[in-house]
């Protein structure tokens, strides 16, 4: 048979029998992936292609994991989300040679300012988590406290059933989770509380639950619900971007809408974020001030480059100079 490379392997599954005890003695594919294949081929033609499931091994996570390093900043977090996916290959492997494997509690409590990277953390998790074989299908439903919470008794189960049925094979990601328990005892987030809870329980293995919001809030809200803190083995926690991490973030925004920085704007980036640390509100520094310094600059570039410039060059439409990011907040 000749040779398969992994190239091959990550686009297409296996075509033969041969072929599926091939990759399971090269452990290309554990023992429950041979299975699922093997019961497609009722005789030794291969079967079509389109047919067949996709190769699924945590290496062809590595889309997800490459994207998770590209992300400026987050070194904690990057260790544990590599430290999970470790863990469930290994329990994987344990579980196809026969020993006792341990189940992990997926659920998890994001914390941190917005525009920290939580939202999109969450959706590469997805991707993860998929390619391991933990999620069947890793989209991302995102909700806050109005898509959970109805105006009468029974109408706020329905709304949070139906967003978790939305989220089966997936990722549930509540955002400021901590809104749900502000009304009081007479509130009907409680009820949303509730209904989150049994599902984490009755469905534990069918999707994954994400809580997320401000720290402070979040630790409260943890605390005061008993039930929520002990289905909870992951929190991960969002910090604030340093100055030199807003300034690769702003790099990345402006190289990406094709447009530059010399290096000198960014020198003077830094040096404003370091002025700005702390004279602004707490949660300033992050993606979102980043992003709209540069739109902001990108429109006082064009109004500038209107006024003095007839016809201008490649070279110009892409320069952003110190200047069009004036003013700034203070």
């Amino acid at each position: 048979m000749a040779k398969v490379t992994r190239n091959e392997e990550a686009v297409r599954a296996p075509r033969t029998r041969q072929e599926v005890l091939y990759w399971l003695e090269g452990g290309r594919i554990g023992g429950r992936a041979a299975v699922r294949y093997l019961e497609h081929f009722v005789d030794p033609q291969p079967a079509p292609e389109s047919e067949l499931p996709t190769v699924i091994r945590p290496r062809f996570a590595a889309n997800g994991l490459e994207e998770l390093d590209a992300l400026v900043g987050l070194p904690l977090i990057k260790a544990m989300v590599r430290e999970i996916q470790a863990f469930v290959e290994i329990q994987r492997r344990r579980q196809d040679l026969g020993l006792k494997s341990e189940a992990h509690m997926m659920h998890m409590v994001f914390k941190g300012p917005p525009g920290t990277g939580k939202t999109t953390v969450a959706r590469i998790l997805g991707k993860i988590f998929h390619a391991s074989e933990v999620l069947s299908q890793g989209h991302l439903v995102e909700v806050e406290r109005a898509d959970l919470v109805g105006e009468y008794i029974g109408h706020t189960a329905q709304k949070t059933r139906e967003a978790i049925r939305r989220a089966l094979g997936g990722i549930l990601f509540v955002d400021e989770a901590y809104s749900l328990a502000r009304g009081g005892a007479k509130d009907f987030g409680k009820e949303a509380i509730d209904t989150l809870v049994k599902a984490m329980e009755d469905q534990k293995d069918q999707f994954i639950l994400i809580l997320a919001g401000y720290p402070q809030e979040m630790n409260a809200f943890i605390e005061i619900n008993p039930g929520l803190r002990s289905r909870f083995s992951s929190i991960f926690d969002f910090p604030n971007y340093s100055p030199h991490e807003l300034v690769a973030i702003i790099r990345h925004m402006v190289t990406e809408r094709q447009y530059q920085l010399s290096a000198e704007v960014e020198l003077e980036l830094v040096h404003y974020f370091e002025k700005i640390d702390g004279a602004l509100h707490p949660y300033a520094g992050n993606a979102r001030m980043a992003r709209n310094l540069i739109e902001s600059a990108m429109r006082r570039q064009a109004l500038r480059l209107v006024r003095s410039v007839k016809e201008p060059s490649r070279a110009q439409l892409m320069e952003l100079r110190w200047s069009d990011f004036q003013p700034l907040p203070r």
